[in-house]
């Protein structure tokens, strides 16, 4: 049986239909070979009886539809892998873009994955330690989680992303860990730095990059994150690692989809996306996760930028109701120099609760986590009243509520994007702020917690 062919019907933007084909399958890969000899990539989106319409990796300028070759190759995108991988820069299509060599590989693996049998998956409940405060202290990060960052334009969440992967840690000397990073649609300057500031730092040594620039076509674009996460499931599912996966931006992946699926002339849904969204997001995340019997887990954070800054946007919309919870980045600390601009109060992480306590962090992380979160919230209703009614109007107790708030944007949420922080670093700050309360204020803390951890500077803190 013949797998080549001149049948090309019809060539449509991106999309070429394909007629009298036999035995081709759905996703498989093709190439056309052009009249002059050049090559180029597809695959196939869609069978209907002997007609395969395929999508082309780059564009169509140049091909004859009576003596260009389409030849299918009897597979799908794969992604091959070996340990080599750590330290690597690719493309959005897994090929090498650090000049170094190809990756020599143990296997090649389907980017499409396997779904993850629900009764297989163990229950997240492991503390990550990020360095930030924010996420540490209050929105806690915990193995095998679904944690996305909504940020918005203009806010530096490529620099929190960085600082994600840079400081990322198991607590533990003997838990392997490496971090896989997938950029989607970023402009050239924004790859370069995060390139350079993973080899800058030696992050990029237990790092895997994948980098698809705003230029590269969007079917490239669909495939990175597919890349990053097949990636992630060999080192730890077959190498025992513990791999944190971050996905940046799912807003340029998602209008990637919406472009693909303009060009096949498909009903759109919600803000002319496909109506196949949620679908399609929960395929990416669900691959996150940990399995029974098997010690490696892939933690994800998918990080987008929410258009207009609108949270009921289909895209933080759907992924808010497949992930565990957001960290919810502010332009309004932003403009007060907040460094990261994490607003915590619409922040969650809905795992927090499995990843803290004795053993994991320490005994009163959660009993000063909701304090934290009281009294912040508390603190800023005492500085609205106060704009509108002077400082004079407030109680005593809602003043010193008031310069907690402020003290809690300048000390606990603002660190800047270097500061790597212990989670005991962290607790102590917070209980430095806690101890401005008055300690009947504390109505949320045990008292034994209180006796030995109120007033307290950071040495004289203890495990």
């Amino acid at each position: 049986m013949s797998r080549e062919y001149r049948t090309i019907y019809e060539v449509a933007g991106p999309l070429m239909l394909v007629r009298q084909v036999e035995g081709v399958t759905f996703g498989e890969l093709g190439e056309l070979e052009l009249p002059n000899g050049e090559i180029r990539r597809c695959r196939v989106l869609e069978i209907d009886g002997t007609d395969a319409l395929v999508q082309l990796f780059e564009n169509t300028v140049g091909i004859n539809l009576a003596e260009t070759v389409v030849r299918f190759l009897g597979r799908g995108l794969e992604l091959p892998v070996s340990k080599d991988i750590l330290g690597r820069v690719f493309d959005g299509m897994g090929r090498p873009t650090d000049g170094g060599p190809p990756v020599l590989p143990d296997k090649r693996l389907d980017i499409n994955g396997l779904p993850m049998n629900p009764a297989a998956r163990s229950y997240p409940s492991e503390f990550i330690q990020t360095g930030i405060s924010a996420i540490d202290g209050l929105n806690t990060l915990v193995r095998g989680q679904k944690l996305p960052i909504f940020s918005a334009s203009g806010l530096p969440h490529a620099r929190l992303a960085a600082q994600i992967a840079r400081q990322a840690k198991v607590l533990g000397t003997d838990e392997k860990f490496a971090v896989v990073f997938a950029a989607m649609g970023i402009t050239f300057e924004e790859a370069d730095y995060f390139i350079e500031d993973f080899r800058r730092t030696g992050a990029i040594d237990r790092t895997v990059l994948f980098v698809n620039l705003a230029n590269d076509p969007a079917i490239e674009r669909i495939a990175t994150p597919r890349m990053a996460l097949t990636a992630a499931e060999y080192l730890a599912f077959e190498q025992d690692m513990h791999v944190l996966v971050i996905l940046t931006d799912i807003t340029y992946y998602a209008e990637a989809l919406r472009e693909v699926s303009a060009a096949r002339k498909e009903v759109p849904g919600r803000r002319g996306y496909p109506g196949y969204l949620y679908t399609d997001l929960a395929t990416l995340y669900e691959r996150a996760g940990r399995q029974k019997g098997k010690p490696g887990s892939i933690t994800l954070i998918p990080i987008l930028t929410m258009p207009e800054d609108d949270k009921t946007h289909p895209i933080p919309d759907l992924t808010g109701y497949i992930t565990e919870g957001q960290i919810l980045l502010s332009r309004e600390l932003h403009r007060k120099g907040v460094q990261p601009p994490i607003d915590v109060l619409p922040s969650l992480s809905r795992l927090k609760d499995k990843g803290i306590g004795k053993g994991k962090t320490r005994e009163d992380h959660a009993d000063t986590m909701n304090q934290l979160f009281a009294a912040y919230a508390r603190g800023k209703d005492a500085k609205e009243l106060s704009q509108i009614l002077g400082e004079a109007a407030l109680s005593e107790v809602d003043r010193i509520y008031a310069r907690f708030a402020e003290a809690f944007e300048r000390d606990y949420v603002s660190q800047g994007f270097t500061t790597d922080r212990t989670i005991q670093q962290t607790l102590a700050i917070g209980w430095k702020l806690l101890s401005m309360l008055p300690k009947n204020e504390l109505k949320r803390i045990k008292d034994e917690y209180i006796e030995q951890y109120y007033g307290k500077d950071a040495e004289g803190e203890r495990e």
